[in-house]
This record gives C-alpha cells, sequence and structure tokens, in this order.
C-alpha cells in the first residue's frame, strides 16, 4: 500500500468516525413526562412553598418555568389530554371512568384518538408507563393496549399507599398490574417509593434506543400516607394555620415572578373558617394533615432525584427532556365515608385523611377554588420543563399560554416524529395542541388564544385576558349546586378572579358565550342535567341486575 492509499484510507475512517460522532451528537433525546396528582399551583419550593422539593427546583432552576400553563381541572380529563393532544372530549373522557355510551363519555380513550406512546414506539423509542393510569379500567384500555412496552400501574384512580384494600362501600381492591400481569404489594410496599423504583429498573433496562416515560405519582392524592422519617420534618410547621401559610407564599410568589406583581391575594372562601376560630385541641390535627400532605411531595422529589442521578450515571441527563407538571388543582374532598381502617395514627396505614379545603385552599395560592373548579385554582399548574442540550436555563415563560394537551404536539416536536391523521383503518382527530418547543429555547410565542374547559357542569371560556366561568359545584366540593350564572374576569388585570366585571361587559359576554357554544357542539359537551338523568339510568340498571 502506497503512501497516498494510506492517506485516503485515513480520511475515509476519520470520516466515518466524524460522521458516527454526529450521528451520536443527534440522537433523538429521552422523554420523561412526570405529573402530580392533586397538587396546586403553589406546592413546589420553586413556586412559593415552605415544603422542600429540591430535585424539582434545580429542573426549574436549570430549565424553564412556566407561569401561564394550564390541566383539564381533574384526573381523567387531564390524563387523557396529556396522552392523546386532544380536549378530553375528543378522547372519549367528558367525565370520569364511566361509560355513558356516548362519544365524548366512553370513560376511556377512544380509537379516534391515538397516544403519545403508540406514535413514538412507531417512531424508534421504547416506551414505559409507570404510576397512576386512570383512562380506562377495562383490559383493552390499559398502557400495554395504548402504545406502552412496558409498565408497572395503578390501573385507577387511588389507593392506600400501603396496600390495595378497598375504601369505600362495597367497592373493588385498587388493580395494580406489572407488565400485564397483576401485581401484589408485599409488607414494605410504598406507592411512591415502588413507582420510583420501577422507573429506575426501565431506565436501567433500557438499550441503546430512547425512551419515552410518563411517570405519573399519585402523591399527593389522598389518602394522605406518608412515612414517618418524611412526616417529622414538617410536623409542627404548620402550627401557624392556613391563613399565614398562604400570605407567606403569596409573598414569595411574589418575590420569585411566578405570579404577576399585580397579583391579588383571593379571599378565604366564605364557609372555611379562619385560623384563629380552630380550637387549640383541633390544631395538631389539622398540623399534621398537612404535615403528611407535604411529606408526600417531599418523598416525590426524592424519587425524582433519584431518577436523574440514575440518568447522570448513564450519561443521558445531558439528552433528556424532563417535563413536571399537576393533573389539577389542590383538592377540597373530605372522603368521612370510607371504610378502610381510621384507627391509627395520622399518615399511617391505617389511617385514610384528606385535607380539606382548608389545605386546599393553600394548595392553590393565590387563586379561587379547587380540582374540579375551573376557576385559576382548578385548573392552573405548575409546569417545569429541563433538556440541557437544548434549553437555557433560569428561564421564567409568562408570556405563552400552555394547556396539557399541547405535550403530545411538544413531545412529537422534540423525538422529530408526525402526528398522524391515520393509523391503519383507524381515523385519528386532529390534535389542537401547539408545540411549546419555541418556547423552551427562547422563543417569543403567544400559545392559544382560545382556550374552553367543561367537566361535570363547571365551564369555561378564555379568549385573550378575558375569562368567562360557570361553575355547577356547591363551594364546599361536596356535590352540585344549580347555580348557572356566567361570570367574567379580565386575568391581565385580575390574575385572581376576584372582581366579576361581567354587567359592564355584556357584548363580551355574549360573543364569548357564542363562543363557548360553538366549541362545546363541536365537541359534543352534554350539559349536567343530561349527565345526570344518564347516571341515574346506570344506575338504576346496575341495580335491577344486582337484583
Amino acid at each position: 500500500m502506497n503512501r497516498e492509499q494510506s492517506m485516503l484510507i485515513g480520511i475515509g475512517v476519520a470520516g466515518l468516525l466524524t460522521a458516527c460522532r454526529a450521528q451520536q451528537s443527534v440522537k433523538q433525546p429521552n422523554i420523561i413526562i412526570i405529573l402530580a396528582d392533586d397538587m396546586g399551583y403553589s406546592d413546589l419550593g420553586c413556586y412559593g412553598s415552605e415544603i422542600n422539593t429540591p430535585n424539582i427546583d434545580k429542573l426549574a432552576q436549570n430549565g424553564i418555568r412556566f407561569t401561564n400553563f394550564y390541566n383539564a381541572a381533574r384526573s381523567c380529563p387531564s390524563r387523557a389530554s396529556l396522552l392523546t393532544g386532544l380536549y378530553p372530549h375528543q378522547a372519549g373522557m367528558g367525565a370520569m371512568e364511566r361509560d355513558y355510551n356516548h362519544p365524548s363519555y366512553r370513560g376511556h380513550i377512544e380509537e379516534r384518538a391515538t397516544t403519545i406512546a403508540e406514535v413514538l414506539a412507531q417512531n424508534g423509542y421504547n416506551t414505559y408507563h409507570v404510576g397512576k393510569w386512570h383512562v380506562g379500567e377495562a383490559e383493552p384500555y390499559r398502557p400495554l393496549k395504548k402504545g406502552f412496552q412496558k409498565e408497572f400501574t395503578l390501573i385507577d384512580g387511588a389507593s392506600s399507599y400501603y396496600n390495595l384494600a378497598p375504601y369505600r362501600h362495597g367497592g373493588d381492591s385498587g388493580m395494580m398490574t406489572y407488565n400485564g400481569k397483576k401485581f401484589c404489594p408485599g409488607e414494605k410496599f410504598y406507592m411512591t417509593d415502588a413507582f420510583t423504583g420501577y422507573a429506575e429498573r426501565f431506565i436501567r433496562e433500557d438499550d441503546d434506543k430512547p425512551f419515552f416515560m410518563y411517570l405519573a405519582y399519585t402523591a399527593p392524592h389522598w389518602p394522605l400516607h406518608a412515612l414517618p422519617e418524611d412526616i417529622n420534618k414538617y410536623k409542627g410547621k404548620y402550627m401557624i394555620g392556613w391563613d399565614s401559610v398562604r400570605m407567606q407564599r403569596y409573598k414569595r410568589m411574589l418575590e420569585l415572578g411566578v405570579i404577576p406583581q399585580n397579583t391579588r391575594l383571593s379571599d378565604r372562601p366564605e364557609d372555611l373558617m379562619p385560623w384563629d376560630s380552630v380550637a387549640g385541641t383541633d390544631r395538631e390535627l389539622w398540623d399534621a394533615r398537612m404535615a403528611v400532605y407535604a411529606a408526600m411531595i417531599d418523598r416525590m422529589d426524592q424519587g425524582i432525584g433519584r431518577i436523574i442521578e440514575l440518568l447522570r450515571n448513564k450519561n443521558e441527563f445531558e439528552n433528556t427532556l424532563i417535563i413536571f407538571l399537576s393533573d389539577n388543582g389542590g383538592c377540597p374532598e373530605r372522603m368521612t365515608n370510607t371504610t378502610y381502617p381510621t384507627d391509627g395514627a395520622i399518615g399511617s396505614d391505617r389511617s385514610f385523611p384528606t385535607y380539606w379545603a382548608y389545605w386546599a385552599n393553600v394548595s392553590n395560592t393565590p387563586y379561587r377554588y379547587y380540582k374540579a373548579w375551573v376557576q385559576e385554582g382548578g385548573i392552573k399548574t405548575p409546569f417545569i420543563a429541563h433538556w440541557p442540550e437544548k434549553i437555557a436555563g433560569g428561564q421564567m415563560n409568562t408570556t405563552t399560554t400552555g394547556h396539557i394537551m399541547d405535550l403530545m404536539a411538544t413531545v412529537l416536536d422534540v423525538a422529530g416524529a408526525k402526528y398522524p391523521l391515520k393509523l391503519g383503518d383507524r381515523i385519528i382527530t386532529p390534535t389542537p395542541g401547539l408545540s411549546l418547543l419555541p418556547a423552551f429555547i427562547g422563543k417569543n410565542i403567544p400559545g392559544h388564544d382560545t382556550l374552553c374547559w367543561e367537566h361535570e357542569g363547571a365551564k369555561a371560556i378564555k379568549i385573550g385576558e378575558w375569562k368567562l366561568v360557570c361553575n355547577k359545584f356547591s363551594v364546599t366540593g361536596q356535590g352540585w349546586n344549580d347555580n348557572t350564572r356566567w361570570q367574567l374576569f379580565n386575568l391581565k388585570d385580575d390574575p385572581s378572579e376576584i372582581l366579576d366585571v361581567t354587567d359592564n361587559n355584556a357584548q363580551i359576554v355574549v360573543n364569548m358565550k357564542a363562543a363557548y357554544r360553538k366549541w362545546a357542539d363541536k365537541l359534543m359537551v352534554l350539559e349536567m342535567d343530561t349527565v345526570k338523568m344518564i347516571r341515574r339510568e346506570l344506575n338504576l340498571n346496575r341495580k335491577v341486575k344486582d337484583e
């Protein structure tokens, strides 16, 4: 071989090595979506909380935080929207997991909707589901049938964190599965740690392909169950009461810039007593409830830290997009009719506490109302995106209006995949979601000018700075009422929806009602009276069948 031939071979080898390195550098990123359950807008340290969340806070510090991001008000609708890129009704989840024999209310993800996992699995990704599912209990609608290749799943909506014992009168045990087979917890089981552990397992087992993981923690959804070492960090911290904690959070949120400077702290709802009126003997009980709630978020954050460390050890952290958000605001539900044992210490495996509207009002600082409402307190979520290779750290996005349905378009954009309009013989509903990738990399995009919500009679439409809201929930969250009055708020002037300006803007109200009606008709949204009628018929038929 002469010198010239050796040089040519050398150049060729060098070229191949350069091409290989280039190919490695443009490897599709791993993508992890982490969804918290029933966690309010102000419950993270980086959004104003006193709760210790250093790992999530670092993701925010070294990534981007959004201050104008929305979910779909409640568990099932939000999860369906996240997975499919559609409004909940378009995916068949207009209500919860009950089939009303109506296209928008099937209680599971319909065939006309695809999932992020289904699309990415066809575009070179491994796909993993870990955590709560709650978008279809029957076997044909579970993760392995919706594009996920591996799963460790709580199929339904809630369970003891220590076991799967039933908690309602006549209720069934909660169902968990591991890769399609029934999973039975052992003696030392704690659900949050189990979810973290299986997420780690799937990441360790992952091959050279990029992966997508949907990690849906149940924390801090009731029952409030936490480990003693975590509870002890917070016990006594909340003896100052909900009014003081809420004010402290509000001040920190203004300092952090996660709420506009003109934001007023909404009043404590009239049905909630001030902390000064709480009997001294009851204060330790209320302190304990909130301490356990905080401990649950703390333990989730610890798990996220473990996952981050594993990604670092695998040299995958830099090229992994991690997104964190919550499915709805803090939960006011009381769950006083449980059959689960309640003779143990709060937070133990023989307790079934919730933190009621008193502390939920703190979680949703500075906004009004709660989970399942469509005021800002029910639908505003912290939203964090972290991706060292693409996202510059320290960003705060206050201008882009995002929605949980945007995750489909965003993830596909990041992965270089296309949203399908047809899969085999299935016609797929076009997504109304928008990619947030431009906002991630610093571009100024407005996001959605118009968004709509409807859940079991609670409905709203947001157009620009205006938001029109109508609720059918009672103030206490313990049932429906007949309040069908629409209220109008200007979110630019009044981010907390304190001042109803309906009377001074009659034409805006007319126009927004018409726009909402057009959206609702297109998505085949049912009025609450119709939903109640169908539910009564289903209950009657079930009773006759049982007899």
